[in-house]
């Protein structure tokens, strides 16, 4: 299987504005309806095969505010499996910085939150786990392709 190539626009300084506004309408759909809209990804990859989605709530590592972005996860066991992707950027996003400074936050899943650890996956549970993402949404691989970074994977565990 080829992969698309790398959209000519993807460097564009408007794409991180229509993002976020994206965004933030994505969470406030999702939280007045419980994940029953926005709950389930369907662009790309995942026209043909939804993918669900959560809320991670997230700190500012300057402002110290509380942010929240909808994500496409996995399940593995008893932790939920998040992709720093970013649509192939080449710049981590936000609210990865943000997890590494303060691990310790809460994800919505439907009508339920959590407290949740994150933690960055390395070597041997990096390579299982990106393998099973690219099994639940095919475009993470084209991601990867069009960043110099490697995308990181994110176990979010209980606590």
């Amino acid at each position: 299987m080829s992969l698309p190539p790398r959209p000519k626009g993807l460097d564009s300084p408007l794409l991180p504005t229509i993002f976020r506004y994206a965004s933030r309408a994505q969470v406030w759909v999702y939280r007045r309806t419980s994940g029953r809209v926005g709950g389930k990804w369907r662009i790309g990859a995942g026209f043909r095969k939804p993918v669900a989605t959560l809320l991670l709530d997230h700190r500012g590592r300057k402002s110290g505010r509380i942010f929240t972005v909808p994500l496409l996860y996995l399940v593995d066991g008893d932790d939920l499996i998040v992709v720093a992707s970013q649509g192939g950027l080449a710049a981590h996003p936000q609210w990865y910085r943000n997890l590494c400074a303060t691990p310790d936050t809460s994800v919505q899943v439907g009508p339920e939150r959590r407290p949740v650890h994150a933690r960055v996956a390395t070597g041997e549970e990096r390579a299982r786990l990106w393998k099973r993402a690219v099994e639940v949404y095919a475009d993470f691989e084209a991601y990867q392709s069009w960043t110099d970074r490697e995308i990181p994977v994110i176990v979010l565990s209980p606590r």
